[in-house]
């Protein structure tokens, strides 16, 4: 069974994704098995889709994406992108639609790789702001053997997630990482067994999701910004969102419950 039938996820009009709700948690499959979900366009328009509609679902606080066992996704879709001219490929910039989407989410977002995670996979799962991987896992940046470059963030992310020394080596070389590597390399939080990581997943998703919307977002911000700024700039900018907690309702709240020694009820304002 792969994990799209064990998560019981269901198809609800896409092609290219199967989505489901698991309680406060939503689960996004990427669905072309037989291309190891490569990311053409359709699958990326679906994807961003579903992505922008559980943002903007209220009983949503946490979010998966998340392939088979064979493949979490294993780059563009080489046949389509093929065809495309240096201005056809500069017109329909599915690369940057995704990047820049999903830099929008507010709701922290759980990558499940299990099996390939290569090029447009590999970037898609850095895109995230947390991996889980199986112990099978591969992580590989190999556009240099197709006579090109990571276009979605590669040799950007990459170096901010496991160094230039180690970067630099996968994206030259094209050579690919272990799960293991991976953990180590500080590119994924967790490896597990394959058929434990997607429930672990959950697990942690729940618990994002148990907590003040407002807040956790607030704290992705000031992760996600630590990327951009120098650590002055970057320890005003915590400074000025950690003052702002202080206006929401879930403040009173949490500190509230802390003192009275009770489980807190956020209100999510």
């Amino acid at each position: 069974m792969d994990l799209a039938s064990a998560c019981g996820c269901t198809n609800t009009g896409q092609q290219n994704i199967l989505t489901e709700k698991q309680g406060n948690v939503a689960i996004v499959t990427l669905n072309r098995p037989k291309a190891l979900n490569a990311l053409s366009g359709a699958l990326i328009q679906e994807l961003l889709q579903a992505l922008k509609a559980f943002d903007k679902d209220d009983d949503v606080g946490a979010i998966i994406i998340t392939g088979n066992e064979r493949a979490f996704c294993a780059g563009a879709d080489i046949a389509e992108q093929k065809a495309l001219s240096f201005t056809q490929a500069y017109n329909t910039d599915y690369l940057r639609d995704i990047v820049d989407s999903i830099l929008a989410i507010h709701k922290p977002i759980i990558g499940v790789v299990n099996g390939y995670a290569l090029g447009g996979g590999c970037e898609l799962a850095m895109m995230c702001d947390i991996v889980y991987a199986g112990e099978k896992a591969v992580f590989g940046q190999p556009e240099i053997k197709l006579g090109t470059i990571p276009g979605a963030g590669g040799t950007q992310r990459l170096i901010r997630a496991i160094g230039k020394a180690k970067a630099m080596h996968m994206i030259l070389t094209g050579e690919n990482m272990s799960a293991t590597e991976a953990e180590k390399a500080g590119l994924v939080a967790k490896v597990l067994p394959v058929n434990e990581v997607l429930p672990a997943a959950i697990k942690a998703a729940t618990t994002i999701a148990g907590y003040s919307r407002p807040v956790v977002a607030i704290a992705k911000e000031a992760v996600n910004e630590a990327e951009e700024l120098g650590l002055r700039n970057g320890l005003h900018f915590e400074r000025r969102l950690y003052h702002s907690t202080f206006a929401l309702s879930d403040h009173q709240e949490g500190f509230g419950a802390f003192l009275e020694k009770r489980q807190p009820q956020w209100k999510h304002v």
